[in-house]
């Protein structure tokens, strides 16, 4: 497995997970990012509503955040209480040794026997703002590490499911027991099988740190105000994803490159060398990612054996229609291929749910398959492809109209790219602006900059097709040309991330120049 960090100067990170050189997740981290899944805010309770047995909370996003009495957590009444004595100055430490927790709420209580309007409170960003809705909040504090889960005011120690061996389990639970601190409780994930006790304690003590700073901005904080930020998305990504399986991760800025290493460095001494740093401008375009974006992100998405997906996307669901098209699977009956269509499509539709993180409803209309147990071998193949899925989901068996249904937990809005180039001069009318004019156009706005900022380097980023044009010939190449009427060095670059007409201009030190 591989990941690839493109840095894009004033456009944020993008993040592309490969795995056997496909694009298996893609990740877009916009500086200033609000209301991610993790954020921990202080919020002002803004109308509670009986009838939902919830209540709405202003955390400075345009649309009151949803806090339903389930999410509240058995937690609840201490974490009011903690709120309450550190805002009035009673709580003097962020150690909960002398803190004594009140009983667990009701599980089958009502919210207005916990809250009330205009009263603060404190919750963390279960989901976030998708669609028309905002934000979901959680009032069960969880503060995740690499290896371990934060859980304030319980005392419970509970261990991931997928670590199988019972010494492992009992090693670790033992471990937790004597070096947690009192009043927290810790979820043991499942890369911490077989972990040595420095670096759990290490992971701890980092957790138990930031804590400590949620103690501090929550002093002074007035609702709604964010008092602990999650990671940046490189780092969580890391925290989240990071397994011996990885063999490199390239990035193409290097204060990131540091960053990553010293991440790295913390958590998987012996894997610091696998961080590399590529001098590139658009690394995705180095790794052919944004072909395979520009491939899995439209309506239709095509297949090597000639089968193809109709992916639609409805405020209530996705539908994924399964066509064989043109497939050549060199059976001999309809059924079996049929089968050999749909086991192909299921695999790429994993593969796809993943990419685009398409989360709620989605149902899928495979090829019709006359016997129950191609039915059968389908639907194990589905939940099998789906495995390395971390999103919690659901594959329901086939219906009796061929219909697969799954649930995908979605806590974020669908990743959605826009594949499609429409032209800006046509405005989709079919015809565009004659390629000497266009190039006539981005010659005026060389000469403006190279007067205006005196340089002596000026490099021009277009779209592929053009840049062809551009280099057309050698001895009399239009870019030619330009060194020569400019006396500059100019230099040329095709991106594949910039439509038709679209064209962008940067100094020597790799800062984009406006007109």
């Amino acid at each position: 497995m591989e990941l690839i960090i493109n840095s894009m100067p004033n456009k944020g990170v993008e993040i592309a997970l490969m795995k056997d050189k496909q694009l298996v997740e893609l990740h877009q981290e916009q500086g200033s990012n609000q209301f991610a899944v993790g954020d921990v805010y202080l919020g002002k309770v803004k109308k509670v509503i009986p009838s939902l047995n919830a209540a709405f909370v202003n955390v400075g996003y345009e649309k009151d955040a949803f806090l339903h009495y389930l999410d509240l957590g058995p937690q609840f009444s201490s974490l009011k209480k903690f709120t309450k004595g550190v805002q009035g100055g009673k709580q003097n430490a962020a150690d909960l040794s002398n803190f004594k927790t009140l009983p667990d709420i009701n599980k089958h209580g009502k919210i207005k026997e916990q809250m009330a309007t205009n009263m603060q409170i404190v919750v963390q960003v279960a989901k976030e703002p998708i669609s028309a809705k905002g934000p979901r909040l959680t009032s069960e504090l969880t503060l995740p590490g690499r290896y371990l889960v934060l859980v304030p005011f319980s005392n419970k120690i509970s261990l991931s499911q997928r670590i199988k061996n019972e010494d492992e389990r009992e090693r670790l639970r033992r471990l937790m027991q004597s070096i947690k601190p009192p009043k927290f409780g810790v979820i043991v994930r499942t890369v911490a099988e077989n972990k040595k006790v420095a670096e759990l304690d290490s992971d701890l003590r980092d957790l138990v740190e930031r804590w400590n700073i949620l103690y501090e901005n929550l002093k002074t904080a007035k609702p709604p105000k964010r008092i602990l930020g999650e990671l940046d998305k490189t780092s969580t990504i890391l925290r989240d994803l990071l397994t011996p399986k990885f063999t490199n991760i390239y990035v193409n800025d290097e204060e990131i490159s540091s960053e990553v290493k010293r991440f790295i460095s913390n958590v998987e001494p012996d894997k610091e060398n696998i961080v590399k740093y590529v001098k590139t401008d658009d690394i995705f375009d180095q790794f052919q990612v944004h072909r395979q974006i520009k491939a899995s992100f439209g309506k239709q998405v095509n297949l090597k054996s000639g089968a193809y997906l109709i992916i639609e996307h409805t405020e209530a669901m996705h539908v994924i229609d399964v066509n064989s098209g043109n497939r050549k699977g060199g059976v001999k009956n309809q059924e079996e291929n049929a089968l050999q269509t749909n086991l192909e499509c299921a695999h790429e539709i994993a593969r796809i749910l993943r990419l685009r993180d398409m989360g709620g409803i989605i149902c899928i209309d495979f090829i019709d398959m006359q016997d129950r147990a191609n039915q059968r071998k389908l639907h194990e193949s589905l939940k099998e492809a789906m495995k390395d899925d971390k999103a919690k989901h659901n594959v329901l068996a086939p219906s009796r109209f061929g219909v697969i249904e799954i649930t995908r937990q979605r806590v974020r809005p669908v990743t959605n790219i826009t594949t499609s180039e429409k032209c800006p001069s046509c405005n989709g009318t079919g015809t565009v602006q004659a390629p000497i004019l266009i190039t006539d156009e981005i010659e005026n706005n060389m000469r403006y900059l190279i007067d205006e900022y005196k340089l002596n380097y000026l490099r021009v980023v277009v779209h592929p097709i053009l840049e062809s044009y551009i280099k057309r010939g050698f001895w009399n190449s239009m870019l030619r040309k330009w060194r020569r009427k400019f006396n500059i060095k100019v230099d040329v670059q095709g991106s594949g991330s910039v439509e038709f007409l679209e064209n962008h201009f940067y100094s020597k030190e790799g800062e984009e120049i406006t007109v």
